[in-house]
């Protein structure tokens, strides 16, 4: 195999990575911008929040409380060969709100909303729908794509700060039910034991993490081919690279909140 043939297809692929990075990152500004200047669609907003964040619900709820159920039985068993079964309350609280929660409420929305967003606007290309909304002189970065960004900025911390309480809720309901816990003792030291960085950093999470999800759905729906491969082809390829940017932002942004 001849090496230079190697690195002549690695350095392409590495410069088409650096490419796609860029085109993303210009789609993001445009669509954050487009947020802070009229006009404005207060029914698309309004339809956005409702899909995004109450519809949402049940999935995170759901999503919480059975992880803070087996994390509590997790770290009581581990624990037992410690003799440190004591902690279970303060790791389950931790590990909710610093990690699980925003982790795992970013990638059900990923694979939601992002897949939902992308799926529609790609239609919506395929079948020119947004070829007339250039015609009615509505600008589509506008009508489609800032109402669903500030609907996720604005309701997937909520929805991560729900699912903290859901999860801590869902080891609480096992430590005291299954595993001999003391209810008040429990309640008393998880909150004597989480700190305001730890809400404040599960929150920015959720907005970082949200943001990436919408941005990714629109970007993949306005870029998507033709036909039905191409909704197919957008509506993948939004949730795996929804799912690993939002995996590579929380690395950073723990590494931004609590780094030694």
């Amino acid at each position: 195999m001849n090496p230079l043939a190697v690195l002549g297809g690695l350095g392409r692929a590495v410069l088409s990575m650096l490419a796609n990075f860029g085109k993303v990152g210009i789609f993001a500004l445009d669509a954050i911008s487009h947020i802070f200047r009229p006009p404005y669609y207060p029914r698309e907003f309004a339809v956005a929040l409702m899909n995004v964040g109450w519809l949402s619900l049940p999935v995170v709820g759901l999503t919480a409380i059975f992880t803070g159920g087996a994390l509590a039985l997790q770290i009581y068993a581990g624990g037992a060969r410690f003799n440190a079964e004591a902690v279970v309350p303060q790791i389950v609280a931790i590990g909710m709100v610093r990690e699980l929660g925003p982790v795992l409420v970013g990638l059900m929305i990923a694979a939601r909303v992002t897949s939902s967003i992308a799926a529609e606007i790609a239609t919506m290309k395929v079948t020119e729908q947004i070829d007339a909304l250039v015609t009615l002189s509505t600008h589509p970065m506008k009508y489609l794509t800032a109402p669903r960004v500030l609907a996720a900025l604005t309701t997937v911390p909520l929805l991560v700060g729900i699912g903290d309480i859901i999860g801590i809720a869902g080891g609480y309901v096992v430590a005291t039910q299954n595993l001999g816990f003391n209810a008040a003792t429990y309640l008393q030291n998880t909150v004597n034991f989480l700190e305001t960085k730890d809400i404040v950093s599960s929150l920015v999470k959720g907005a970082a993490f949200g943001l990436i999800a919408a941005i990714m759905g629109c970007y993949y729906g306005m870029n998507s081919g033709r036909g039905a491969q191409g909704v197919g082809r957008a509506t993948k390829s939004s949730v795996e690279s929804a799912a690993i940017m939002i995996l590579a932002a929380n690395f950073i942004l723990t590494g931004v909140f609590f780094s030694v």
